[in-house]
């Protein structure tokens, strides 16, 4: 079945709030992906942001975003006073998040509602607990050291609690036995609001297509708590880490920093860290949309302490081996493989045998006739078409960067004669494509500037920002994203 997509995370949902919930706004972006006839949403990782606020670098792979949690449903259930939220300055820029003041503002409410709650009268609460204790505990514990510690990495505490020593850790959970009950209060609080969230989107037809990075952060709880998942020294110092090595676009390549996966002990184990962690994605999503795909065939090793990606070495991955073992403990699971970057004939073979859609991202195709990533040169239907992924320019943007003998194809390509009409007909090239899914940035069809972009890869500050606002979804706009869909069997 042909189906189309809006790509649309929810830090962009609209917000009094400075920062997209799982409230009010996002059952209304449901109903106009009703109206417009549109099946699937897409969004990032629902981690907790760190590192310069990336949903790609996360505290844990497990935890949701206190950030997306609804003040509005909290005061609902007895926990808030409208006042408590609503009289508080969220924004300093409108348009565009402020993680900053998000940051310090956001916790202080989260207590306030957890200085309310009794466990009594949320009977889910200790079933949500015992069900995901595997990784639940280790977390807050985790958190409420970081909150101790003013923020500073799990690496620069104090060091037998940096070193995860069983007697430091029984002295901590005595010390901060109400600071772990909180970062367990804000996860059950976030679990109730999305799975209602989804189930109102499933019920309404709408599918999510979730996202999860390959990698961990270093300052995780992962790289914390389980430390045998990684290729770590005896300090539990990376020996090598996650990047891309040198191309045409980046002269140094991609440090991107993340600490490597000790294969081998993965295969010892039976892949069982991986097995619950795409068990629990399941859980979350509808759709599971893997990032850096590649990295299971190949990854690029960078020495720790590394300036840059120049200097680095292709290890093997698990390759298939890895999703057969999945498959054999969850069954056949929805997966979109994120097949972009340096991919070689033994990464296509890999996503042969696995079975799984990849991507076409037509913002990379207009570089020659013979590129894979134009429309006519699919070789599939089974594939995703993205007009854009959040690391790209929106269709405006890339619309000004693109050169002069670029800028030409297009026109040519996409049938029209100014560059103003050019963002509307790359959207409508991927839905005429033979791809089974269809996808653009919400910001295509809001006719967004650059300055929406939502991210530039190996760039720092000012990404991951975007907002919307509720008059955007106009009724003039879902009929004509109906009428798309229509025209193309969508």
């Amino acid at each position: 079945m042909r189906k189309s997509c809006i790509l649309l995370h929810i830090s962009s949902l609209p917000s009094e709030y400075g920062i997209g919930k799982m409230g009010r706004h996002a059952f209304e972006f449901v109903d106009f992906l009703v109206e417009s006839g549109v099946k699937c949403w897409q969004i990032l990782p629902l981690s907790p942001t760190s590192y310069e606020d990336s949903p790609y670098q996360s505290f844990s792979v497990n935890a949701g975003n206190p950030y997306f949690i609804d003040f509005e449903i909290l005061e609902g259930d007895g926990l808030l006073e409208s006042h408590e939220y609503k009289e508080v300055e969220w924004e300093t820029i409108p348009d565009k998040v402020d993680y900053a003041l998000i940051y310090d503002k956001c916790y202080d409410v989260l207590r306030v509602a957890y200085s309310r709650f009794k466990p009594s009268k949320f009977p889910a609460y200790k079933e949500y607990c015992d069900k995901n204790k595997h990784w639940l505990d280790e977390y807050a514990l985790f958190m409420a050291l970081k909150f101790l510690n003013n923020g500073k990495p799990w690496y620069e505490w104090e060091n037998d609690v940096a070193m995860h020593k069983a007697k430091a850790l029984t002295a901590c959970k005595k010390e901060l036995k109400k600071d772990i009950g909180f970062y367990k209060f804000l996860q059950f609080q976030f679990n109730r609001q999305w799975q209602e969230l989804k189930k109102y989107a499933n019920d309404k037809g709408i599918s999510i297509i979730g996202d999860i990075p390959i990698y961990c952060a270093y300052d995780s709880v992962e790289a914390w708590a389980n430390p045998k998942l990684f290729l770590f020294d005896r300090k539990r110092r990376p020996i090598c880490v996650a990047g891309c090595p040198p191309d045409e676009f980046s002269p140094t390549g991609q440090l991107w920093g993340n600490p490597l996966y000790d294969w081998e002990y993965h295969r010892e184990t039976g892949y069982s860290w991986w097995t619950e962690r795409m068990a629990a994605a399941a859980e979350l999503y509808d759709v599971i949309r893997i990032d850096h795909f590649r990295g299971f065939e190949s990854f690029y090793a960078i020495p720790y302490g590394s300036e840059d990606a120049t200097v680095g070495e292709w290890m093997i991955g698990p390759n298939c081996h890895l999703f057969y073992t999945i498959e054999d403990e969850l069954g056949r699971l929805n997966i979109i493989a994120e097949d972009l970057g340096f991919i070689t004939e033994e990464v296509r073979e890999m996503l042969h045998y696995s079975g799984y859609p990849g991507m076409k991202v037509l913002q990379f195709g207009f570089s020659g006739g013979d590129n894979e990533h134009l429309p006519h040169n699919f070789t599939t239907t089974k594939c995703y078409a993205y007009t854009g992924t959040h690391d790209n320019e929106t269709l405006n943007g890339w619309v000004e960067s693109l050169d002069k003998k670029s800028l030409k194809f297009a026109k040519k390509y996409l049938g029209v004669r100014r560059k103003s009409e050019i963002p509307m007909a790359v959207i409508r090239a991927a839905w005429g494509s033979v791809a089974e899914v269809a996808v653009a940035q919400m910001q295509d069809f809001l006719d967004s500037p650059k300055t929406a972009r939502m991210n530039t890869p190996s760039t720092l500050g000012e990404n991951w920002q975007f907002r919307t606002k509720p008059e955007q979804f106009t009724a003039e706009l879902a009929k004509k994203i109906r009428k798309l869909n229509k025209i193309y069997n969508r």
